[in-house]
């Protein structure tokens, strides 16, 4: 499976995944696509881009290909569950 494929298969999950998934699978994809994380962290206030902004940073030094490879891994550990 290539990572294009498993991030519109994630897309269409059934069943939706709790806050922790949709945060490992945010921050993989976002170092996938963009690198490390390259944008200041919102404040405390905004608690749902902090979460977004930690589950990315929580990936810095992490290659593309790698991020692709694990998020690839992450989905075929959680489509069992929410697909």
């Amino acid at each position: 499976m290539d990572f294009e494929t498993a991030t519109q298969k994630a897309k269409s999950f059934t069943k939706t995944p709790p806050n922790e998934v949709f945060l490992e699978f945010y921050g993989l994809f976002k170092q996938a696509t963009a690198g490390d994380c390259n944008v200041d962290k919102p404040s405390a206030i905004d608690v749902k881009g902090s979460a977004k902004w930690n589950a990315w940073n929580a990936n810095k030094g992490m290659s593309q290909d790698a991020a692709k490879a694990a998020y690839i891994a992450a989905y075929e550990k959680y489509a069992p569950q929410y697909a």
